[in-house]
């Protein structure tokens, strides 16, 4: 199909293709922005379009594949996008498993077995944990930010292991 039998196919149905999109959309403006976008895809699949069948519904498919396609499009936004439930509801007591370690070990037992580390893990360790980002660490140790990263990883592990066999004796 040439554009201008196109052109003129579409405006002996423009009114019809709009009621149908308002119908669809229930917006003037989101009909109008689907009537659009499926004057685009019929135009450029125009060469598909077999004569001698039916162009109304031909052309009204392709809006109704428009208009699912957006629509299935626009509800993952809305689900990516959406609101982040209360995290408070997540930290409930009674939901999550007990846990004594905190409560058995007490800051200044935490502060001698960070100190019990070599001082190229407690360094970057503390200084994460006084809240400083990786880059402000490596940048104050003159480290790349990877081994800054890999001596924190490092330094839980060893936090972790002293803080288990403290646990047995």
């Amino acid at each position: 199909m040439n554009e201008h039998t196109f052109i003129s196919k579409t405006q002996e149905i423009q009114n019809l293709l709009y009621s149908f999109a308002l119908r669809l959309t229930k917006s003037r403006e989101g009909a109008e922005d689907l009537v659009q976008e499926t004057y685009f895809r019929a135009f450029k699949a125009r060469e598909s379009f077999q004569e001698g069948t039916n162009f109304k519904s031909w052309v009204t498919t392709i809006m109704h594949h428009a208009f699912i396609n957006d629509y299935r499009k626009s509800k993952v936004r809305r689900h990516i996008n959406g609101v982040m439930p209360d995290m408070v509801a997540l930290d409930r007591t009674e939901r999550g498993v007990e846990s004594n370690a905190e409560a058995s070990l007490s800051l200044n037992e935490l502060t001698v077995l960070i100190r019990k580390l070599d001082t190229m893990y407690s360094m970057p360790f503390m200084m994460f944990y006084q809240g400083f980002e990786y880059s402000e660490i490596a940048t104050h140790l003159r480290l790349p930010i990877g081994t800054v990263k890999s001596r924190i990883f490092v330094a839980r592990a060893k936090l972790k292991a002293l803080i288990g066999s403290r646990q047995l004796a």
